[in-house]
């Protein structure tokens, strides 16, 4: 046996293809989503995942103004911000942030569902989310995945 038939083959970033998928939020449970989400956008769908490499693929989510939470969790949920200043907590609803970016709601949920270094960053940046039905990634022909 040849020494190189022994070791495990490490996919790097440039010998994956990337692949785009589209996701409509509309009616979805915000942490079933992004859980499902994340995932994808960490490649751990494919048999060529590595765990120090970005090969996952890109996502575009559709619909997040109609995201949902179940129970009380609506009027429970609070995001929250420091602004470095003294005094400066910023505390916003559920409910609140979906009337004004509900595009944040879900990058936030799938951003805390990945690593927190900069291959996170790296995976976060190819996740794409919209307020409504359109969005301008159409030349990227992206597939439609149900979750």
């Amino acid at each position: 046996m040849a020494l190189n038939e022994k070791l495990t083959h490490f996919f790097t970033n440039e010998e994956v293809e990337k692949k785009w998928f589209l996701v409509d939020a509309d009616g979805k449970t915000l942490g079933r989503l992004a859980s499902k989400v994340a995932h994808i956008l960490r490649g751990k769908h494919r048999p060529t995942f590595t765990p120090n490499s970005d090969v996952g693929d890109f996502v575009i989510v559709v619909n997040a103004d109609k995201i949902k939470l179940t129970g009380r969790r609506p009027e429970l949920k609070k995001y929250f911000h420091y602004t470095g200043y003294p005094g400066g907590a910023i505390f916003e609803d559920f409910k609140d942030m979906m009337k004004t970016k509900p595009e944040k709601v879900i990058y936030h949920a799938v951003k805390g569902m990945i690593p927190h270094n900069r291959l996170g960053k790296r995976v976060a940046s190819k996740l794409k989310v919209y307020a409504g039905p359109n969005h301008p990634h159409s030349a990227q022909t992206p597939e439609k995945l149900d979750i």
